[in-house]
């Protein structure tokens, strides 16, 4: 079952939506049209709920579920879905993170690694930056030996304007320690690629 969206009313919603409609006015809209009418509300809505990776620690979120095991083998989480915003035009831009770490002493909770891709993604983003973010969380949260990211993703700035190639999709990649040799990450790249 989907949650319902769940946005509180505060001074900055009601601020975001003012905002909305006098953009709404600027673009040639009547924006106390039928159809236009509670599109202020709804689109600052979708804003505060795709931005609200801000409000959350990520670092926290793998420390509420860190865990003593002696286990240093690669553990990887793949094909983890995430949405997130273009910091240049305010698009989406869409697809799958992958991330392994080699433990040292600590594990964490599985689903905390997707909860570090969705705190990242929920934020004005650009996909590198965003790869990085999720390599250094891990590393410096867990200490492990070694992390290795890559994320794939669409870009609806690149498909929607501009050059238009909608069939593109970018890869980026950032690894920390044991990844820095070549045989580790090609047995990552291949265990992400089956």
């Amino acid at each position: 079952m989907l949650e319902k969206e769940f946005v509180a009313e505060t001074p900055e919603l009601e601020e975001l939506k003012e905002h909305i409609k006098r953009i709404l006015t600027l673009m040639g809209e009547d924006a106390s049209r039928e159809g236009l009418v509670k599109t202020p509300e709804r689109v600052a809505k979708a804003m505060m709920t795709l931005t609200r990776g801000y409000d959350i620690d990520p670092h926290e979120v793998l420390s509420s579920a860190k865990f003593k095991e002696d286990y240093s083998q690669m553990v990887i989480v793949k094909d983890i879905d995430f949405y997130s915003l273009c910091e240049h035009h305010l698009l989406p831009f869409f697809g799958k993170a992958h991330v392994a770490y080699i433990p040292n002493g600590y594990i964490t909770g599985l689903s905390k690694i997707a909860r570090v891709v969705d705190i990242y993604s929920h934020r004005l983003q650009v996909q590198e930056r965003m790869t990085s973010q999720i390599k250094e969380c891990i590393q410096r949260t867990l200490n492990p030996l070694g992390v290795m990211v890559v994320v794939e993703a669409k870009h609806m700035c690149m498909q929607m304007r501009g050059v238009e190639k909608q069939n593109s999709i970018t890869t980026t990649s950032d690894f920390t320690g044991a990844f820095n040799q070549a045989k580790t990450r090609e047995e990552f790249m291949n265990l992400i690629r089956r």
